[in-house]
């Protein structure tokens, strides 16, 4: 029997019980292969182990799909999975849609390190961007709720950024370079690195990048379905230069494995700052003076963790401890120069986490094999925020009382779990649960009406699900899973822009809780690999944007009184409900391979402006019907590979009632699309490879639904490396 497991010492059981699967699998090890428990070989395949999560719908973005599709970003390399849709706001900002949900309803790692700060906005975010996809191994995507293991916020899905392991190879010191140029955006970037052994049983990875991005040249202007222009983004003279889009990026990190015996440890440090992001939509706004632009002056996250992995016997065959710290910081300026004025926000977030868990070694009971995971985790922020108004003819500058949160305040969520797999035969079972805990501290601010809140919440999560082996290569599915997010700083204080209005507090706001159910069938038979799945998830409580008047507005809110519409977040009277599809299938013969994925994502629930009638309506940016397909050839060598990609989506008309008004979305829905990328690359010498991807060949005028910008036209991306 051949079985495929994720390395031992990951950190994680290599079938995480509720299918969360591989946390903190990026300190991986060199190919090998170890007992599974069950008298036969577990093959370690390329230092990735296949699915993330077995039992579960899952897919990974390997690096060698990262060196080949040339990604712009962490979320655009997400563009090609199942289930996964990418939105973006702005040029430097994009935010994953998993089943249909975003922002703060899907849980980001790094590394198995909690990236979700309390502050974190309810609609898109631009959070995933900040980690730089030239330091990673792969992205690991769970497609369903999973907070039994990861806790709060996993009510889609959660997204794991796997880093590079140090691996000089058998030189001691194996420096790397890459260079990267884009004609759409006139982007030039590029990476520095050094892997090395500094000392006996240790590896080390230093490197360093830049990126300069000017303005995005897309394949013309969208239009809606009776040929007027989108609202955003405003466009140049020639009607393809989108305003409002360019930035500039660093980023540099480091990364220290030593090993004492059994025992791995772990000492990373990533560092990543954007400069000068406008924010698209809002750079002009939509009905305002093309000089007024709201801008990310600086955009930084900074992450510092420790790590130790080993095995500890029989009950913690698999255990790993993380201690992380880490910043986020956002200035930002919104200048009106007819007014002569200026307006300014920082806020910081600094977040302290621990989190320990341990697998432990399958064991035999008769005919049973059983095994199981434990753990708890505790992440504790702390938020400084200031806004100001500055008056550039004057040279004069008020300070408000608060900034977009109140400064001091604090914010908790952790819990224990534990969980189980038992296995018979054809047959095996899952389950487990979490019990957590969330806290939230405000301080009062009279001067703008800001009330003072001290509130907890228990925060249960729960899971079953079970596997039945059918027949060789083909397996069926089913999960039912319970998971929970308690309302967080920017639900209970945030007062800030959302789209074309104002978004202000609901500190009574309770928490929501998803109840999925998804059944599944999987196919592996030699060179076909097929997946299927359908399910449905229940939000109880769900948050939503409800419109408000000028009147509901807080006091000193001077943006709230001013915007086009205001917004309040609700829970939702009744159950908001997901239902959707989710199929991809590939296939490999020789040195050729296709592969192709299909999501249907349909969510509704109550009218968020209609207190406890029965009218339902769509919910806010569920994507439309959309899909990929991939023909690859690849040198047997591993000298070269050809590709040929498309990407679709069809119109998306089902409109939320926040959505009719927001001008990133055209009059009457989002028109469909169709995308077709050629991809090849070639290593010319063992020194150097070279790969370029062909964008948008047909140069179409397309826009993902909900975003502030148009696709890049017909375009090339260059990629050099050079390894010394």
């Amino acid at each position: 029997m051949l079985a495929v497991a994720a390395l031992p010492g990951r950190g994680q059981a290599d079938v995480g019980p509720d299918g969360a699967g591989r946390g903190g699998a990026g300190s991986g090890q060199a190919g090998g292969s170890a007992p599974d428990g069950d008298g036969g070989e577990t093959v370690i395949i390329d230092d990735v182990a296949p699915s993330p999560a077995p039992g579960r719908a899952a897919s990974t973005v390997s690096r060698a799909d990262l060196d080949e599709r040339l990604p712009r970003s962490a979320p655009d390399a997400l563009r090609w999975e199942p289930g996964v849709y990418v939105q973006q706001t702005a040029a430097a900002q994009g935010s994953a849609f998993v089943r249909g949900r975003t922002g703060q309803q899907t849980l980001l790692l790094f590394d198995g390190v909690r990236l979700n700060t309390s502050t974190w906005r309810q609609g898109p975010n631009q959070y995933f961007f900040t980690i730089d996809t030239r330091t990673l191994a792969a992205i690991d995507v769970v497609r369903g709720g999973a907070s039994t293991r990861w806790g709060a916020d996993a009510l889609g899905g959660v997204l794991d950024a796997v880093p590079r392991a140090p691996a000089p190879g058998a030189r001691r010191v194996a420096p790397r370079l890459e260079l990267r140029w884009g004609s759409a955006d006139h982007e030039l970037g590029g990476r520095a690195e050094v892997a090395a052994r500094p000392w006996r049983d240790a590896t080390l990875l230093v490197g360093g990048g830049y990126r300069d991005v000017s303005l995005l040249e897309s394949g013309g202007v969208v239009r809606d379905a009776d040929g007027i222009p989108a609202l955003v983004p405003a466009h140049a003279a020639d009607g393809r230069t989108q305003l409002g889009t360019g930035f500039r990026e660093a980023a540099w990190d480091a990364r220290l494995v030593q090993r004492v015996g059994d025992v791995r440890l772990t000492a990373a440090y990533h560092d990543y700052r954007q400069l000068d992001a406008p924010r698209t939509d809002q750079c002009p706004p939509a009905f305002a003076p093309l000089d007024e632009c709201l801008r990310y002056d600086e955009q930084f996250h900074t992450l510092v963790y420790a790590a130790a992995d080993a095995g500890l016997g029989a009950w913690a065959e698999r255990a790993r401890l993380v201690v992380s710290a880490q910043e986020q910081h956002e200035r930002r300026r919104r200048d009106r120069p007819r007014a002569d004025a200026r307006d300014g926000g920082r806020d910081d977030v600094r977040t302290l986490g621990v989190a320990a868990s341990a697998a432990t070694a399958r064991r035999r009971a008769g005919p049973l094999a059983l095994r199981g995971e434990y753990g708890a985790d505790l992440y504790v922020d702390h938020v400084d925020s200031v806004a100001w108004l500055e008056l550039t003819d004057l040279d004069f500058v008020r300070y408000d009382s608060r900034g977009q949160f109140v400064a001091g305040s604090r914010y908790a969520t952790g819990g224990g779990f534990a969980s189980g797999e038992v296995g018979w035969r054809r047959l095996s079972a899952r389950g487990g649960a979490r019990l957590g805990l969330a806290a939230a501290d405000t301080p009062a601010d009279p001067a703008s009406a800001t009330q003072a809140i001290g509130r907890r919440w228990l925060a249960p999560a729960a899971f079953v699900g079970a596997s039945w082996a059918v027949a060789a290569g083909l397996e069926l599915h089913a999960v039912l899973d319970r998971s929970f997010r308690a309302p967080n700083l920017d639900d209970l204080t945030g007062r800030q822009a959302a789209g074309p209005g104002f978004q202000f507090e609901n500190a009574a706001l309770g928490p929501e809780r998803a109840t999925t159910v998804e059944l599944g069938a999987e196919l592996t038979r030699r060179a076909l690999r097929a997946e299927l799945w359908a399910f449905t998830a229940r939000v109880d409580g769900a948050i939503a944007r409800s419109l408000r008047e000028i009147a509901d507005c807080p006091p000193t809110a001077r943006d709230c009184q001013a915007a086009w519409f205001r917004y309040q977040l609700v829970n939702l009277a009744g159950p908001a409900t997901i239902r959707g599809v989710e199929a991809a299938a590939e296939a490999e013969v020789g040195p050729l391979a296709v592969r192709a994925t299909l999501a249907q994502a349909r969510g509704d629930g109550p009218d968020p402006s209609a207190g406890a009638g029965p009218a339902r309506v769509p919910l806010s940016r569920v994507p439309p019907l959309n899909g990929s397909a991939e023909a690859r050839w690849r040198d047997g060598a591993g000298r070269g590979y050809a590709a040929l990609g498309v990407r679709w989506a069809a119109a998306q008309r089902r409109l939320a009632p926040a959505d009719r008004g927001d001008p990133r979305i055209p009059a009457g829905g989002t028109p469909g699309y169709g995308v077709i990328d050629l991809r090849a690359g070639v290593r010319v010498t063992a020194q150097l490879r070279v790969a370029a991807v062909l964008e948008n060949l047909l140069d179409a005028a397309y826009r993902y639904h909900g975003s502030s910008i148009d696709g890049p036209g017909r375009s090339v991306l260059v990629f050099v490396e050079v390894v010394p």
